[in-house]
């Protein structure tokens, strides 16, 4: 071979290059730790089945527990990479191939025509070694239309996000600080933790005039149970609205560690509005679980310049001040701004959205949640003793009081008739209910919580 065609062989091998070439790689799968159950084992992600996680242990054997069971940590990487799973599974027409485009096509097809011409018109001239040349120039210009249809181009799917610096624990501290002697606080690299019983020192549930029949019961906000605020919060690049989301679930954590939801309720309802929430802008849900609807103003008495609530973006929300005492400024969409400390955060007001427009931080949904009734995870966990009561139409709460240690009375009204529900628990998580009607009929039921 001389070293003409020696050049002319380089040449077709520059051609087919890109068919020796593919998106990805072929790294092992690296084992992590997983924290469930009280125990640690060591594997790695494997799928989401039925609302479960799969976990394929380092002997190969496969464990599965649904991903609340999870650690907080172990629970926002899960996922994460449950999201980006979703992404490849239903968004494959980001993948394209580089020559999709019909004018391409149509070049390299005329070119074709063009080398396939020539070469006939040297095979006709009997010039072997100029037909030699092109021999090798054809075949690897063919092989490089095929790999050009067979390279993929992946488009990126993680939107841009701000990372803002790392939230001093000792800011977050002091939002707490005041409500010490039923809050527990503790932190890592990546959370701030609270712990609370879920019952706060306020009283509760007056005022109430659209009720669901449910009382406030501890919840047991504590352990791996706590409430997790991000410590390295991020700017999401699209915010998503509480109009359309997180309908389930807190959004933000009050100073006393009760919980705020959505304005809205389940159905999409102003709570306030609509009669559902107490004069402290609470009430209870499905599982007995009291928290608040709109962000307890009430706190700004004793948050002095502190925020009156931890959002679970990580950012905080502040009353009818900004940080440094002035009056509160205008408000974007999200409720909220980046006045003064030059850090985002929300404020709260007495009209709706209350204290959040949208999530202006980034978050982790909880991927066996649907919108409008997704979840942001971690997410501690409500637990019922009994089932959920019912609304009771034209009843107002016109009294609740404590009765003794771990006891309650609830009173309501419909009309001029009154009806009871006096409750109480003892250390071995024995419940009591007896509920008097407006026809003085009396009931008593017990339940053991779990």
């Amino acid at each position: 071979m001389n070293k003409l065609n020696c050049i002319w062989i380089l040449i077709a091998l520059c051609f087919t290059s890109p068919i020796f070439a593919h998106v990805g790689g072929h790294n092992s799968v690296k084992n992590e730790i997983f924290y469930f159950k009280g125990k640690s084992i060591e594997g790695h992600f494997l799928m989401t089945k039925n609302e479960k996680i799969f976990i394929e242990l380092s002997n190969g054997k496969t464990v599965s527990a649904p991903l609340t069971d999870f650690s907080f940590e172990n629970q926002n990487n899960l996922s994460q990479k449950i999201a980006l799973m979703k992404q490849l599974n239903h968004k494959k027409n980001l993948v394209e191939t580089k020559n999709s485009d019909l004018k391409i096509n149509l070049l390299y097809f005329f070119l074709l025509i063009s080398i396939i011409g020539i070469t006939f018109l040297l095979i006709q001239k009997r010039d072997n070694n100029q037909f030699s040349r092109y021999s090798y120039l054809l075949g690897g210009f063919i092989i490089f239309i095929y790999a050009c249809k067979t390279t993929e181009t992946v488009t990126p799917t993680n939107p841009t996000t701000t990372t803002v610096t790392k939230t001093d624990p000792a800011f977050v501290e002091m939002v707490f600080s005041t409500f010490k002697t039923i809050v527990k606080t503790r932190f890592d690299d990546t959370y701030f933790y609270v712990e609370s019983e879920g019952i706060p020192l306020h009283n509760m549930m007056l005022g109430i005039t659209n009720w669901q029949q449910q009382v406030p019961i501890p919840q047991g906000y504590t352990g791996t149970n706590a409430w997790s605020i991000p410590l390295k919060p991020e700017l999401a690049t699209t915010p998503l609205s509480l109009k359309t989301n997180f309908m389930s679930g807190a959004v933000a954590i009050a100073p006393n560690g009760i919980p705020i939801f959505n304005p809205l309720n389940n159905r999409g309802e102003d709570a306030y509005a609509i009669g559902e929430l107490d004069q402290w802008g609470g009430h209870c849900g499905k599982a007995d679980d009291y928290h608040y609807h709109i962000a307890p103003l009430h706190f700004e008495a004793t948050a002095g310049k502190n925020p009156i609530a931890m959002a679970l973006d990580g950012f905080a929300i502040y009353g009818s001040k900004e940080p440094d005492g002035t009056t509160m400024q205008t408000l974007d969409a999200n409720h909220g701004h980046s006045i003064g400390t030059g850090v985002y955060h929300y404020h709260a007001t007495t009209t709706y959205p209350y204290f959040i427009g949208s999530m202006r931080g980034k978050v982790s949904i909880n991927p066996a949640t649907t919108a409008p009734e997704n979840q942001i995870i971690p997410q501690a966990k409500m637990t019922p003793i009994r089932p959920p009561g019912n609304p009771l139409k034209g009843a107002s709460i016109t009294n609740f009081k404590s009765t003794g240690t771990n006891a309650y009375s609830l009173e309501y009204a419909v009309g001029s008739q009154k009806g009871y529900i006096n409750y109480s628990w003892d250390a071995a998580n024995k419940y009591t209910y007896t509920f008097i009607g407006t026809d003085g009929k009396s009931t008593t039921t017990t339940y053991i919580k779990k």
